[in-house]
């Protein structure tokens, strides 16, 4: 059974690039996030946490920009090409979310 997103089971498997790429960035965000929490405890000063949590925002909006593009490429492509052509109406939602 075909395992790639936008099918019933909704899961993607990503090539290895695809994949080390997100997860990288993702743990350095994690690594933000910790260190926003820190700072908190600490009584770090409100500008500056405001700035890390800027910072973080950035790198989301980053990590989001990354796979939406890569969705796009693969499965929103290969959909289009089979002639499930809703997955714009998809597509459109979630660029929609993403905007918010």
């Amino acid at each position: 059974m075909d395992r790639e997103c936008c099918h019933i089971t909704k899961t993607t498997e990503r090539p290895a690039k695809e994949y080390k790429s997100l997860i990288n960035r993702l743990n350095r965000i994690e690594g933000q996030i910790r260190g926003i929490r820190k700072m908190v405890e600490n009584d770090a000063y409100c500008a500056d946490i405001l700035t890390q949590s800027a910072a973080v925002t950035a790198a989301m909006n980053a990590f989001n920009k990354e796979l939406l593009s890569n969705h796009i490429h693969s499965c929103v492509v290969r959909d289009i090409k089979n002639g499930k052509t809703e997955v714009v109406d998809e597509l459109t939602a979630l660029i929609q979310k993403l905007m918010k």
